[in-house]
């Protein structure tokens, strides 16, 4: 409930900005093990703004993972047959109702079985605000993904990225499917390189509003932000430490672009590599002790890794001549880039422990990957026609969601962290 009040607490103040156009998502592809899951209508759902048992069945699907069944209404939820269940190939049965309170609020319960076991698997009570009840329900698929799979949901968390309609430029955030999508800034400049900062409440990025790349950190729940790096030259590709402390950048201010890590108010810049090419789009490893980067040290862009205190830099990616855009999985293990391969930009993973890497894109000018923070999935931006949108794909490359809208250009993603 803890946790719940505080993603509460983030969506209502960023709820107060103004609303804009719903991305729509497309769906191909399926897990390899899906876990058959019967989900049923909840009791008095209707008196919710949002359905809250349609929006688990979305999340669900969406994932890949299980093959949903539909189990209508049940009449009694607390006397449930597990053998009719089971006869019908459901590993698992989701039930739960909606309460209208007095205070205007929701009570929204719900409960997992197992219906092979024929026991109780997990239950959770929340009590939402009429706005908040999609969230509620996003809570609950996040549970029964989690009780099923044994990994953390990422269903109620959120991404960012760039709208481009003409000239006019607008950092949006949105839930993870798309919906509840807000504006956090408008601009007539270009806005790039969004970044979460570890507790979801930041976003950095770069905006040209100063007729110069400028990076900026921007708190989404006051609408303040504060320059991070205004030097001579660009300033460029922000991104965060683990710890939320520091931002590492890419700074041009003493001749080729260079990496520096910078305190998050701004103060106590230094410089962190060192070379005669060009060093850029650095990223924090996950435990903070390294920094992986892109440089053309070598002749062409390849990706490295070097202590976040500097000093020698040792080459990651070897697959093709042009790697760009790192990013790193939560659990350290799994790089994500974008490489150039036949004349294509395509998505890419590194298993950093085998050096095994594998294509997981069948797009052809993909840019901006970032891991969902279970590092189960990857956001990343790529172009169809002349038309840029969304994509999310599965690490293993199974399932595939394209996110779109009716106007306008969608970039730059980056996908946020859990609500701590």
């Amino acid at each position: 409930m803890k946790t719940l009040h505080k993603i509460i607490l983030y969506t209502g103040l960023l709820a107060g900005l103004n609303a804009h156009a719903q991305l729509r998502v497309e769906i191909s592809g399926i897990g390899s093990n899906q876990i058959p899951v019967a989900i049923a209508t909840f009791a008095d759902e209707n008196l919710s703004p949002a359905q809250v048992s349609s929006i688990i069945k979305s999340d669900l699907e969406r994932s890949g993972a299980f093959k949903i069944i539909d189990a209508g209404v049940i009449a009694n939820p607390n006397d449930v047959d597990f053998s009719q269940w089971k006869q019908r190939g459901a590993d698992a049965l989701v039930v739960g109702s909606v309460q209208a309170l007095a205070n205007g609020s929701f009570d929204v319960r719900y409960k997992l079985l197992d219906t092979v076991k024929g026991s109780k698997l997990s239950q959770l009570d929340q009590s939402a605000l009429p706005q908040h009840s999609r969230l509620a329900a996003h809570k609950i698929a996040d549970d029964v993904y989690e009780k099923l799979t044994g990994v953390k949901g990422a269903f109620a968390t959120r991404i960012a990225y760039v709208k481009q309609l003409g000239r006019s430029y607008r950092l949006e955030v949105a839930d993870a499917d798309g919906e509840g999508v807000q504006l956090a800034l408008g601009s007539n400049e270009p806005i790039i390189s969004p970044a979460w900062s570890p507790d979801g409440t930041k976003v950095a990025y770069v905006s040209f509003e100063q007729k110069k790349p400028v990076v900026y950190v921007h708190n989404l729940m006051t609408g303040q932000r504060k320059v991070v790096a205004n030097e001579k030259g660009s300033n460029s590709a922000p991104s965060w430490s683990p710890d939320g402390s520091k931002v590492a950048v890419a700074l041009s201010k003493d001749g080729h672009t260079q990496v520096y890590v910078v305190n998050a108010d701004g103060s106590g810049m230094r410089r962190v590599s060192n070379s005669a090419g060009i060093d850029t789009e650095p990223q924090f490893s996950a435990d903070g002790q390294y920094i992986y980067f892109t440089s053309d040290r070598s002749g062409g862009p390849q990706i490295y890794r070097m202590s976040v205190n500097g000093g020698d830099a040792q080459r990651v990616t070897f697959g093709g001549n042009y790697n760009i855009s790192p990013r790193i999985s939560s659990d350290g293990k799994t790089l994500a880039y974008i490489s150039r391969r036949d004349g294509n930009f395509q998505l890419f993973v590194l298993d950093l422990a085998s050096g095994q890497e594998q294509r997981l894109s069948d797009t052809t000018s993909d840019e901006s990957p970032s891991f969902a923070p279970n590092g189960k999935f990857l956001l990343y931006a790529t172009e169809s026609g002349r038309t840029k949108s969304l994509a999310v794909v599965s690490v293993d490359g199974r399932v595939k969601q394209r996110l779109t809208v009716q106007a306008g250009n969608i970039k730059e993603p980056t996908w946020g962290p859990f609500m701590k």
